[in-house]
């Protein structure tokens, strides 16, 4: 296991990448009030911290909390072309209650616009464009938006990064969504508690994770894939190893985002040709530093990202 004491330093994209994250857009509904998030939207949100060009795909409604969403994702610099505006569904919110851990329970509206993203020619051109796709299980609880998900990565050239942040919640999933989503990426990032669920619906038997993990590579030929344990850090496999990171010890603001922050910066760095002791070593950083403060897409302070980095750990 490496040491939690060494250091990584976040060298900023030399190019700006077109990094999409596919899927969500929705308001927590917070006990002190509600905060923008959905998976997409707070990836592609830390991928523009980072240095590339983060895109939203996705659909809200016509109504006041779907202007309120373009508006202020618009202000933290994330791409807001491709955000669909849905004449008849309702902007997607989630009602959170947060543990005395800081650990987020959902209880995620139905039916509502990101449920029905609509193929077009404009989301063709941008999958064609695009250099990283991140996509979920959630956005594709709907056969609309299931259809459509699996149309844009289709159309991504050959040479984009297609990412599958599973996101197990409620029971907005099954068997057949998981593993198709699998064998459609290049990239599959899980946590600790949805490895051995994912093991038991595919039939499989789970002995441990790096042995689970190390069975779903090989069974859907994937490049990497990632588990993340919370505090405790996270899993990376690759078809060369293995690397483990303990993660960091921090005064939790709230868990909410923080995973998506991982994987922000873990596919930041995979585009960076980085060897998986660096991709975890920023991702675990990044995730901490998300973890450390209250909502999942926060400001950084004066001194910027790489400031807010470097006093982690």
């Amino acid at each position: 296991m490496r040491s939690p004491s060494r250091r990584c330093v976040v060298v900023m994209a030399d190019q700006r990448r077109k990094i999409v994250g596919l899927g969500e857009i929705l308001w927590d509904m917070l006990p002190n009030g509600k905060q923008l998030g959905g998976a997409p939207s707070n990836f592609a949100y830390i991928s523009s911290l980072l240095g590339n060009e983060g895109i939203v795909a996705s659909r809200i409604g016509r109504d006041a909390l779907g202007n309120e969403a373009v508006q202020q994702l618009a202000k933290l610099g994330v791409g807001t072309a491709s955000v669909q505006a849905d004449p008849v569904h309702p902007t997607g919110t989630v009602q959170v209650e947060v543990d005395h851990a800081g650990q987020p329970r959902f209880e995620i509206a139905e039916a509502v616009a990101w449920d029905f993203l609509e193929w077009t020619p404009a989301w063709q051109y941008l999958a064609a464009q695009s250099d990283a796709i991140c996509f979920g299980s959630l956005a594709q609880r709907a056969q609309t938006s299931r259809a459509t998900i699996r149309q844009f990565l289709g159309a991504a050239n050959k040479n984009a990064v297609r990412i599958f942040d599973v996101n197990l919640r409620q029971t907005f999933h099954s068997p057949e969504v998981l593993a198709d989503s699998m064998k459609l990426a290049d990239i599959v990032k899980l946590n600790h508690e949805e490895l051995p669920r994912i093991m038991q619906m595919f039939g499989l038997s789970h002995r441990d994770e790096i042995a689970s993990a190390d069975s779903l590579v090989e069974l859907h030929d994937l490049k990497l894939i990632c588990v993340t344990r919370g505090c405790h850090g996270s899993l990376l496999i690759n078809h060369q190893g293995l690397d483990e990171h303990p993660g960091y010890r921090i005064q939790i603001g709230d868990a909410i985002g923080a995973g998506d922050a991982f994987t922000a910066a873990l596919v930041y760095e995979y585009l960076q040709g980085a060897p998986i002791t660096r991709m975890n070593e920023t991702a675990n950083r990044m995730g901490a530093w998300v973890a450390s403060r209250v909502g999942a897409m926060p400001v950084p302070r004066e001194g910027g990202i790489q400031d807010e980095l470097s006093h982690i750990g």
